[in-house]
Parts: structure tokens; C-alpha cells; sequence
């Protein structure tokens, strides 16, 4: 029987309540921990490190301290480590085999339970990666995100599957609605995917205020996880964590 449950730690992700993710978007090592520091007051089930908003993210010595920093503070929480291209909406450039290198590299640190691959960076960096990450025991979550609008259903249930093809354990998907219809396209597609085609835990988004309703109903149309403010967002639309929180559990309530 298939299981889109993936059990890591004592997280569940995709059963129950989504899971809640806080992000650090710090560029400093201080300011990194001052954020840590709120967001695990907060009791998320996972903190994302955007190492791109590191000013230090070329300098590998710097890059392993905060690794060891992070790794040691969070213990039962899950770290998931993000180098967002400036193409899918981060901070910095990177060239493709310095993405490749970087990614690498904290795989081989043992110290993240999750990198972030970019599938836009091409099916053979992909799979590259993937392979890496599976060597030695990181997961996947695989991500695309379009800032300029919503492709429509059929082209995200595509991806969706297709990233499940190349390997992920988590596909994800997050679109920049430009009315309340590209909404309900990221909502169907969402559906369709866990309904027909997932195997395992997705997430799904529309940024903005627009599509903060995608952030809050994601057990109602197959999300498993989503991102909440700790002291700094890091994508337009991101709902302060108690808020969030209150949000999900009265859906989950009612269900």
C-alpha cells in the first residue's frame, strides 16, 4: 500500500495538521540566531535556513559553524537547507556548478534533514543531486516557484509528478496568483495531484495575500506542509505563526 506519510524524527508529514515551517532569513551569524532563538519559542515542526540571505554563503568554514550551530540547537526539530537561486526568488546568483558544489557539500556535512533542489535547475543537476542526498540518508524536497503568475492546472500537476518521478520525498510547488480564479487553479491541482498521482507528502502554495487561504486549507487539498512568520518572512504572503496555527486547527476541528 502506498504511504504519502513520510516519518522523519517525530514529525509525521503528511498526516494531520500541515506541518509548520519557520524560515531564517538572517545575514549574520548573530542575527541567525537571534531568529532561532524566537522561532523555536513558536514549537514549529521544522526550520528552514535560507542560505542565501547568508552574507557569508561562499565562505564553506562559515557555512559548517552555523551548520553545527543550527544542528545542535534544534535536536527533535527538522532543518531543512535552502540556497534560493535569484532566478526562483532568492537572495544571490550562483552559477550551476557552484549550486551543484554548495548543495554537495551540505549533504556531506550529515548535519540537514532536508535540502531544497531548485527543479529548475535541469533534470541531470536534479538527479545529480537527488542521488547524492539518498547516499547518505538527506531528504529531497524539490521545489519550483513562478513569482510572475499561475500556470495553469495540467502544467502543475506536471511538475508535481514529474518531481516525483525524478525522485523528491517532498515535491513543492508555489505560484503568484493574479486573481482569485489562479487561486483556485493552485487549489485544484493540488487536489488532482493527491488524489490521482501522489505517493508521498507535496507542498503547495499561492503567494501573496491573495493566496493566503492555499496556506491555511493545505489538509483540506492534499499540503502537507507551510511556511509561518517567525520574526521575518521570506516569501510574500507568509501568516504569523500563532495566527497560522490557530488557522489550522480550526479547519482540522472540523474535519
Amino acid at each position: 500500500m502506498i504511504s504519502k506519510i513520510l516519518r522523519i524524527k517525530h514529525v509525521s508529514i503528511g498526516e494531520g495538521i500541515p506541518k509548520i515551517i519557520i524560515p531564517l532569513v538572517g545575514q549574520t551569524r548573530d542575527r541567525i540566531m537571534q531568529e532561532l532563538a524566537s522561532a523555536l519559542d513558536l514549537q514549529p515542526d521544522a526550520i528552514e535556513w535560507r542560505l542565501d540571505a547568508f552574507q557569508n554563503s561562499n565562505d564553506f568554514a562559515a557555512v559548517q559553524e552555523m551548520m553545527a550551530l543550527l544542528h545542535e540547537r534544534l535536536a527533535d526539530k527538522l532543518l531543512i537547507v535552502t540556497f534560493r537561486s535569484k532566478d526562483e526568488g532568492g537572495e544571490k546568483e550562483i552559477s550551476k556548478a557552484d549550486y551543484v558544489a554548495l548543495n554537495k557539500w551540505i549533504i556531506h556535512t550529515n548535519q540537514a534533514d532536508f535540502i531544497d533542489v531548485e527543479w529548475s535547475a535541469g533534470e541531470k543537476i536534479v538527479q545529480e543531486l537527488v542521488a547524492s542526498a539518498k547516499a547518505n540518508a538527506v531528504r529531497v524536497i524539490m521545489s519550483s516557484h513562478d513569482f510572475n503568475g499561475t500556470p495553469d492546472k495540467s502544467e502543475l500537476v506536471a511538475r508535481l509528478r514529474q518531481m516525483q518521478t525524478y525522485g523528491a520525498d517532498i515535491p513543492k510547488i508555489a505560484v503568484m496568483p493574479r486573481c482569485q480564479a489562479d487561486v483556485l487553479t493552485l487549489l485544484e491541482a493540488t487536489e488532482e495531484m493527491n488524489r490521482k498521482y501522489a505517493d508521498r507528502p507535496m507542498i503547495t502554495m499561492a503567494m501573496g495575500g491573495l493566496g493566503a487561504i492555499s496556506r491555511l486549507c493545505g489538509e483540506v487539498f492534499g499540503s502537507a506542509m507551510t511556511f509561518g512568520v517567525g520574526q521575518t518572512a521570506s516569501a510574500p504572503g507568509q501568516i504569523p505563526v500563532k495566527e497560522l496555527r490557530q488557522a489550522l486547527a480550526v479547519i482540522h476541528d472540523r474535519l
